[in-house]
Formats: structure tokens, C-alpha cells, sequence
């Protein structure tokens, strides 16, 4: 039996052998190599802190950093905020309508990048479909520029939500029906419930979200290149047009921005669980 045991102990390693190569090869080498890279000078050659200096003090590397940081805090507030509602509908549905809800949802989370970049163009662009039927009808306070950063904000705030409903929606039935009837019963609105037992009972699932949603948006590349291409001053785009680079690639000062962006993510990921503790401790 002991053999048995460790026989399959050691295919089960071996099992792992792939995984392990691929994440060596695809996740691990390549960072190690952006780390050295961005320490270097332009050609590759010495040791510098100047891409750095160069990212954190340039305008235009520094409002680039702090135009994602600003569109990725807003979008996933709005997301958030609408996600909250939306998953505490879908658990007032039938369980056949949530379930189709909920499969809507997923499917919406991968519409994201150049499809979900086009989609907007041909719906709300400036010949869009939406765009010329609202003028048509005298609703012209409802279309928007959409290659402005309201525009930029909209889409992100479109591939944003159904990420979060998926992500709170476990959360909502941490909510008891008996609560909110024991709070009618003494006298309480529905803003009340929400404001003094709802929304706390479900802020670590809230907070935890938002890390995610930030990420997702400070990460986003695809999308908002394809919408605006290089007119919008976002870190991912930035670091995208080094690395190719339209004349000449400076792979050392791309580099140095992606550990920057990776430094951002870090920090709102602490700051997250710190969040979440304080969550946990205080309801």
C-alpha cells in the first residue's frame, strides 16, 4: 500500500511538470527579463535608475500613469455601483431567469477588446446607429462623443459591470430575507436596511471586487487602443507603443513603466486586503 501511495505521489508530480514549464517559461522568465531590462540603459548595456526618473517625472509618462489610475477608480466605482443593484435584482428572478441571466453575464465579460471597441463605433460613433436615431428624434442630450473620455469612460464602464455582477452576486445571499422583514417590522425603510445591514454585510464582497475591477481596467489595452488609438494618454497604451515603438522600440523604458503598472496593481491589491480585514473585523 505504501508503494502504491508513493507511486501515485510521484505521477501526480509529474503531472505538475507541464504547469510548472509553462508558467517558468511564459509568466516567470519574462518578468525576470522586464525587471533586468528596465534597470538598463537604452541599448541594454549598464546599470540606471534613469528609466524610472524618466517615467515617475516626464509629463508625459506621469500624466499617463495618472489618467489610468483616474479612469480605472471612476469606472469601477460606476461598475460597482450598478453591479450591486443588478445582482440583488437577479435574486429576486426565478431560478430558469437567473440562471439565463447570469450565463448573459458571463458571456458579456469576454466581449471585450477590438469586438466590443467596433460594437461601440457602429452604435454610438459619430455616423453611429444610436448616434443619427437620436438626433432623428430630437434626443440629441442622449448621444455623447464617444472618442472623448466620457466616451473612453463608457466603454470601460460596459466591460466592467458584468465582471463585477459575477463577482458580488455569491455575496448577495449572505443577505437574509428574515433580516429585511425583522427591519420592517421595527420601523425601517428599505434605504435604512440597505444603509445599516445590507451594504456592511456585503462590503468585503464589495471591496474585493473593486481590487479586481481595478486591475481589469489598469490592465486593459485592447480595447481602448482600438477606440482611440494613441490620441489618449493611458499607461498601457504607452508602454504598448515603446515596446513596438514607431520608428525605434525602448524596450528599457517599457519596461520600466510595465514594473511601475505592476508596482500600482500591488499597492491597490494590499490596500485591498487591508480593506477587507478591516471589513471582516468591523461587521
Amino acid at each position: 500500500m505504501a508503494g502504491r501511495g508513493s507511486s501515485s505521489h510521484k505521477i501526480m508530480l509529474l503531472l505538475l511538470v507541464p504547469f510548472c514549464v509553462w508558467v517558468i517559461a511564459f509568466l516567470i522568465l519574462p518578468a525576470v527579463g522586464m525587471l533586468i531590462s528596465s534597470f538598463q540603459n537604452e541599448g541594454g548595456q549598464g546599470f540606471t535608475l534613469g528609466q524610472y526618473s524618466k517615467a515617475l517625472t516626464h509629463p508625459l509618462y506621469k500624466t499617463a500613469i495618472l489618467n489610468s489610475v483616474m479612469l480605472s477608480l471612476v469606472s469601477s466605482v460606476i461598475a460597482i455601483v450598478i453591479a450591486v443593484i443588478g445582482a440583488y435584482s437577479f435574486t429576486t428572478f426565478s431560478s430558469k431567469v437567473r440562471d439565463r441571466m447570469l450565463n448573459i453575464s458571463n458571456v458579456m465579460t469576454n466581449f471585450a477588446g477590438i469586438p466590443l471597441a467596433f460594437a461601440f463605433m457602429v452604435l454610438y460613433g459619430t455616423n453611429g446607429m444610436f448616434t443619427l436615431l437620436f438626433k432623428k428624434l430630437g434626443l440629441s442630450f442622449l448621444t455623447f462623443d464617444l472618442y472623448s473620455w466620457t466616451g473612453l469612460g463608457m466603454v470601460y464602464i460596459y466591460f466592467q459591470i458584468p465582471l463585477a455582477i459575477l463577482l458580488i452576486y455569491p455575496a448577495m445571499y449572505a443577505i437574509k430575507t428574515e433580516w429585511k422583514e425583522a427591519s420592517s417590522l421595527l420601523g425601517a425603510n428599505s434605504f435604512q436596511f440597505w444603509f445599516r445591514i445590507g451594504v456592511p454585510v456585503i462590503l468585503p464582497g464589495i471591496v474585493g471586487t473593486f481590487s479586481v475591477l481595478f486591475a481589469n481596467a489598469m490592465g486593459a489595452y485592447a480595447t481602448a487602443y482600438a477606440l482611440v488609438l494613441r490620441n489618449f494618454n493611458l499607461l498601457p497604451i504607452q508602454i504598448g507603443g515603446l515596446v513596438s515603438g514607431d520608428v525605434f522600440p525602448r524596450i528599457e523604458l517599457g519596461s520600466a513603466m510595465a514594473i511601475i503598472l505592476f508596482v500600482i496593481l500591488m499597492i491597490a491589491m494590499l490596500i485591498n486586503e487591508k480593506m477587507l480585514k478591516l471589513a471582516r473585523k468591523g461587521y
